[in-house]
């Protein structure tokens, strides 16, 4: 049976005068405010699509590379991933680069980067954001 996770989002006003809400429906971790000017310009204390999708995709990339890592007998101790999301206005995103830097007993700095690259293009949300591209660094601690 397939998991469903609902988010909802109030908008009120223009695009570019108004603002509105998204709520994390699944989860109640929370409601944040959005607006243009924080997708567009500076944050101020709201979020945009792309910061969700950013939270997403690091998350996802995360459990995949564990997941790939402790399937080739090399489990992390901790992987610290960083998904900058790139939006240009007129034209949308236009780029995902994802950084990661793991501690990892056991492994070399080429099978590392392999493991991450391959995570990178299996996780299920690099595959559901196939229409842009992603770029990666991977390091070892």
């Amino acid at each position: 049976m397939a998991t469903v996770r609902k988010a909802t989002t109030h908008w009120e006003g223009t695009l570019f005068e108004g603002s509105g809400k998204v709520t994390l429906e699944s989860s109640g971790l929370g409601t944040y405010d959005v607006s243009w000017p924080a997708r567009a310009e500076e944050p101020n204390g709201k979020t945009s699509p792309e910061e969700l999708i950013a939270a997403a995709h690091s998350s996802c990339f995360s459990m995949a590379l564990s997941n790939g890592l402790a399937k080739g007998d090399t489990p992390a101790t901790a992987l610290d991933v960083t998904a900058d999301v790139s939006f240009k206005p007129g034209t949308g995103i236009t780029g995902i680069h994802l950084t990661v830097v793991g501690t990892v007993e056991g492994i070399s700095k080429e099978d590392f980067e392999a493991a991450a690259e391959d995570a990178k293009e299996n996780c299920q949300v690099s595959q559901a954001l196939t229409g842009t591209t992603i770029t990666l660094d991977a390091s070892l601690a």
